[in-house]
């Protein structure tokens, strides 16, 4: 198995990186950033919105399996952007190409956004796909038209959707790092919907969740989740613990938020069915994650 990967420049990426390494598995990075340790790991320069030859770099890669991470994720802005569509052309484009070049698998990220949040609990083959924004209508569309070109030429293709991840790289502004911050008096508090439930996985379980995927048998969409439901206010809570901080400043300014749903939970039984299950507890994440924050 020769793995090419994109995003490893990216939150995800790093840990995804970091786990096909552990795994033996050879690796060729395909984007506009280098390695950080550019002996570690082959490396081909494309930035792959500018219409790349996309031919060569299949024929430079000399993959087997294609696993696709890199998607504009600009924290705030990605629900929204025109880029999202870019992407989707993007994503197709390369599919097509590493099919083209004699590509045995792919594997490509999606997301939670994918789903109609209000059904809550979400499984990969009941839940309606309803997405409430241009992120996850984009992801939708890309997932139903890289399966289509996979199913042309007869490889099989698996979508792993990912719910929330964190951990060591992600963006200072996404929840659970402000929430350090703000435990830590390095920002101010700000309100949260401390009655909703969502479902956190850290990123290296993530990572290991969809180097799964690669193995022989794995098609179709999975859930890449916990399947454990964590109330906001229990995990401001457990934070505010490990910290030795009050977390009432926080849970002060609490209130609901229109248009969020209650409960945003996933499946993973079709992930576990292939062997996968989380490495460390939330608790055991969380508190690593404390540590990894300067």
């Amino acid at each position: 198995m020769k793995v090419l990967l994109t995003g490893a420049s990216g939150f995800l990426g790093r840990h995804v990186l970091h786990s096909l390494r552990q795994h033996g598995i050879e690796t060729v990075l395909l984007g506009r950033q280098p390695p950080v340790d550019p002996k570690a790991t082959a490396w081909i320069a494309a930035d792959l919105l500018a219409s790349p030859d996309w031919a060569t770099l299949m024929a430079q890669a000399q993959a087997t399996h294609l696993l696709h991470l890199a998607w504009y994720a600009e924290h705030g802005r990605y629900w929204d952007t025109p880029l999202n569509l870019r992407w989707v052309d993007a994503t197709v484009r390369l599919t097509e190409a590493f099919c083209q070049a004699g590509g045995q698998q792919v594997v490509v990220a999606g997301t939670c956004a994918e789903y109609d949040w209000s059904h809550g609990y979400c499984r990969e083959e009941s839940t309606p796909l309803h997405p409430a924004t241009l992120y996850g209508v984009a992801k939708d569309a890309t997932r139903r038209l890289v399966m289509a070109v996979c199913q042309q030429h007869k490889i099989p293709c698996a979508w792993g959707r990912v719910f929330l991840p964190f951990g060591a790289g992600e963006s200072q502004q996404r929840l659970i790092p402000s929430l350090i911050a703000a435990l830590r008096g390095q920002r101010s508090p700000f309100g949260i919907n401390a009655s909703a439930y969502r479902d956190f996985l850290h990123a290296s379980d993530v990572a290991e969740g969809l180097v799964t995927l690669l193995q022989p048998g794995a098609q179709g969409a999975y859930n890449i989740s916990s399947g454990q439901p964590v109330q906001l206010q229990a995990l401001v809570r457990q934070l505010a613990q490990a910290l030795q901080a009050d977390p009432e400043p926080l849970l002060a300014l609490a209130s609901e938020r229109t248009g969020e749903p209650a409960l945003l939970v996933g499946d993973p039984q079709r992930l576990q069915a292939l062997g996968w299950r989380p490495a460390c507890s939330l608790e055991q994440a969380l508190r690593q994650t404390i540590q990894e924050i300067p």
